[in-house]
């Protein structure tokens, strides 16, 4: 197996988090916080990947690019649900006033 494609696999699956993106309007408080925990989990995963992807891997332009592609996906995905869950719990709080 070659590591190039390993990389590559993972810039695929980071890829496709962000073209998958899902409606977190729709969903209820419990399964925003399990979402939000998810991509969280996510993102401390493929850094680690990426992490011994650059102690095994000679292509730093390759790791560079996943390493920006990985910040930037899953923080916007962290962002919008943060947005969402906090909108959530608003309207949750201000309900039971």
């Amino acid at each position: 197996m070659e590591e190039p494609d390993e990389i590559q696999k993972l810039i695929d699956e980071i890829s496709f988090r962000k073209a998958n993106s899902k409606d977190y309007k729709n969903m209820k408080v419990e399964e925003i916080s399990k979402e939000l925990k998810d991509v969280m989990e996510f993102e401390r995963e493929s850094f680690k990947k990426i992490e011994e992807f650059e102690k095994t891997q000679d292509n730093p332009d390759l790791i560079q690019y996943a390493k920006m592609i990985c910040k930037n996906t899953t923080q916007r995905e962290i962002t919008q649900i943060q947005e969402v869950y906090l909108e959530k719990i608003d309207e949750e709080y201000i309900k039971s006033k």
